[in-house]
């Protein structure tokens, strides 16, 4: 398989990431990670975050910014991107009042074709990180789908989440394929279990409840139901140039020692 750069989203990590993000930035560079994405900056300042990540040599690849941030302040999260490096910045989760088939939904798709135009002028691709609860219909379609309808692929592309295409009973080779050429950054992310009736994943900002009894559970890239060689394989073909590992939880090991497990596993398959 191509070569590609691999990043990892600190959220994985985001516990030892809040207790020593240089530490957390420079394991991460030892094991032959390329770069990383944030979804917060664990109480530093852009610009120290960029020295640290020059001290490692790694790239900011993207940065999952609210919903709420952003409309309280679109200029503000643009210029600390720019300070940060990042190419991609990723809206990262809708709450339920803002997702398809919510009356919310219409001015989501209003922020979003704003701030994608003032990203795209700033040098900025903005993306859309799926869950699950896209794969509902709107006017006939996926809200997914709606979503990528409705805004232009050049303002707004794909960042492809494959454990929430699989868990939502799409096939994620198929959608990395029906986006060919609006792929740039891809999730890699694993699991086994069947889908419950809980939520299985933490809302970013907001605490996150213990749940108990979820038929569900995530594992490293590689040790899960994934068929990593098909996945893989679609998003070279797609035109993918990021790859990003996360699991949102490791409840079984370190979040770092499954970070390096998934890792191998890119490796194994000639990617990395």
């Amino acid at each position: 398989m191509q070569k590609r750069p691999v990043a990892y989203q600190l959220y994985s990590a985001r516990e030892d990431a809040q207790k020593d993000l240089d530490a957390v930035l420079g394991r991460l560079a030892a094991m032959g990670y390329d770069g990383v994405e944030f979804a917060g900056l664990y109480g530093h300042s852009a610009e120290d975050v960029a020295a640290m990540l020059q001290k490692y040599r790694l790239q900011a690849v993207s940065s999952h910014v609210p919903v709420m941030r952003i409309e309280e302040d679109m200029f503000g999260v643009i210029a600390e991107q720019r300070r940060l490096g990042c190419r991609y910045l990723a809206v990262p989760f809708l709450d339920e009042t803002m997702r398809p088939g919510a009356p919310g939904f219409a001015r989501v798709l209003r922020m979003v074709y704003r701030f994608a135009s003032l990203c795209r002028e700033a040098g900025i691709q903005l993306l859309y990180h799926n869950h699950d609860f896209e794969f509902v219909p709107v006017s006939g379609l996926y809200g997914l789908d709606f979503l990528y309808e409705a805004v232009p692929a050049h303002l707004l592309q794909t960042e492809l989440d494959v454990c929430w295409i699989r868990y939502a009973g799409e096939d994620p080779v198929a959608y990395l394929r029906k986006y060919a050429g609006r792929c740039p950054v891809v999730h890699l992310k694993d699991y086994v279990g069947v889908r419950g009736d809980t939520s299985p994943y933490g809302l970013l900002g907001r605490a996150e409840e213990k749940k108990e009894n979820v038929p569900f559970a995530f594992r490293p890239f590689g040790h899960g139901c994934q068929d990593v060689q098909a996945v893989v394989g679609a998003a070279l073909e797609s035109g993918v140039q990021w790859f990003i590992i996360e699991q949102d939880q490791s409840p079984d090991r370190p979040a770092l020692e499954a970070a390096q497990m998934s890792l191998e596993t890119l490796r194994k398959l000639g990617v990395k």
